[in-house]
Formats: C-alpha cells, sequence, structure tokens
C-alpha cells in the first residue's frame, strides 16, 4: 500500500483524493487557506530542502522548519522538499 504526503505539511494519507480534500494548516496562501499539495516525489529514507539543503528523516519534521534561504526571504517560510 502506498502513502502519500502533503507537500506543504508533511501529513500522511492512504490516497490522493484524501489527503488533497483537506485543507492544510501550512499553506503558503495562510492557515487552512488551501488544500493539501500532494508531494510528487518517491518515499525516502531522508529529505532534503530544495532551497537550503538540510535534511531530514520525515517530510513532517522537514517542513516545521523555518528556511534561512527561503525565496520569500530569511525565514519567512517552510523548508520545502526536494523531489
Amino acid at each position: 500500500m502506498s502513502n502519500f504526503y502533503c507537500e506543504y505539511c508533511g501529513l500522511k494519507s492512504h490516497s490522493v483524493a484524501h489527503l488533497t480534500s483537506g485543507k492544510c494548516h501550512k499553506s503558503p496562501l495562510g492557515s487552512n487557506k488551501s488544500n493539501h499539495k500532494l508531494y510528487e516525489g518517491s518515499e525516502k529514507s531522508q529529505y532534503t530542502c530544495k532551497f537550503c539543503g538540510s535534511k531530514s528523516h520525515s517530510i513532517l519534521h522537514l517542513t516545521s522548519g523555518s528556511c534561512h534561504r527561503h525565496p520569500d526571504g530569511s525565514n519567512k517560510g517552510k523548508h520545502s522538499p526536494a523531489l
């Protein structure tokens, strides 16, 4: 059985439909302003931020931290997992 993850917050779901039907508290538009976004990469033992290279064992932990190289400015956004 495959797992599907939200790119913004790391929420894990059993189906794409279930994941993308819910509102995301870490949406870049604001808390609960848009639905979860499907992370389109594969499951990995370690995830890397596409902006700064920070690493974490889960998308959930990676996206919880502020990124010092975020395109919106230093610490103005969260880490984002690379594909």
